[in-house]
């Protein structure tokens, strides 16, 4: 099957491209900056090809988009975490924008050609977050970077739910603690614990890879949460987790939806929608 991963260059997204790859998909690494996407693609075996995929600019999705006949998998793995207060090209607050605003209008865009399922990865983290609907983009808050990252997964995780809700096969996929350079550069207190904790507790990328290599292959009704059955769903071999209540509000879900539509002015196809 063709799959797409995005973020697909580094990390746990890298991980999972290579697993699936090798295993006989075919896997296109959707990279910001495809010199990486390619260094990346030449340590993997099997079919594998890159293409430029900015999800901080709503221009780039859309190109990106339009150069896809069909896909059977869509891997929304790309993310960011630890910036301080940073706007995308549209404006968005750099968390909220990244990691769930680009991948809203991906799938959205991709929908009426998406064959199997939508794989988003978010983080354990999300339980601690609270979705303010009204100042997505801390317009009207004093501004925290952990929070603003907890708060996109959060939404990563409502809008998985609310996906499948209006027919699209989708799960939520959480790597738990896993070795990454995505704070390697960041400054401020989160991503300093983040770097001193790695060492010791970070699962290599290729073993926090499964949660998501697992929601992306195993037939099960959606949605479906895979995270890491030890230490606080941090680390170890995946499972099927319950989501919290804070993903499955169908309030909240509809909410969402329709302020994501609105920033961004994609929705599903109308044949994707609910009667």
């Amino acid at each position: 099957m063709k799959v797409i991963v995005t973020g697909a260059n580094s990390g746990v997204g890298k991980a999972t491209a290579a697993t699936l790859a090798a295993a006989g998909h075919h896997v296109v690494l959707a990279c910001r900056t495809p010199s990486k996407g390619l260094a990346a693609a030449a340590e993997m075996r099997g079919d594998v090809s890159v293409a430029r995929l900015d999800l901080a600019d709503l221009s780039s999705v859309r190109e990106f988009a339009a150069s896809v006949d069909s896909v059977d998998v869509l891997i929304n793995n790309a993310g960011v975490l630890g910036l301080p207060l940073t706007h995308t090209v549209d404006g968005f607050e750099a968390h909220i924008g990244t990691n769930y605003l680009g991948h809203f209008a991906l799938t959205c865009l991709l929908a009426d050609r998406i064959k199997n399922r939508v794989v988003s990865v978010s983080s354990g983290t999300y339980v601690m977050a609270r979705l303010h609907l009204e100042d997505l983009n801390w317009e009207r808050r004093a501004y925290n970077a952990w929070s603003a990252y907890t708060e996109s997964k959060l939404a990563t995780a409502v809008f998985t739910v609310e996906l499948a809700r209006r027919g699209v096969t989708a799960h939520l996929a959480d790597p738990g603690i896993s070795q990454s350079a995505i704070v390697a550069d960041r400054a401020g207190v989160a991503a300093f614990v983040v770097r001193r904790l790695q060492p010791y507790v970070a699962q290599p990328a290729d073993v926090a890879a499964r949660s998501t290599v697992l929601a992306a292959t195993t037939d099960l009704p959606s949605p479906t949460y895979w995270a890491p059955r030890g230490l606080l769903h941090q680390w170890g071999r995946p499972k099927l987790v319950k989501m919290n209540r804070k993903a499955c509000d169908p309030d909240t879900g509809r909410r969402l939806w329709d302020i994501s539509t609105e920033l961004t002015g994609c929705d599903l196809p109308l044949t994707r929608k609910l009667p």
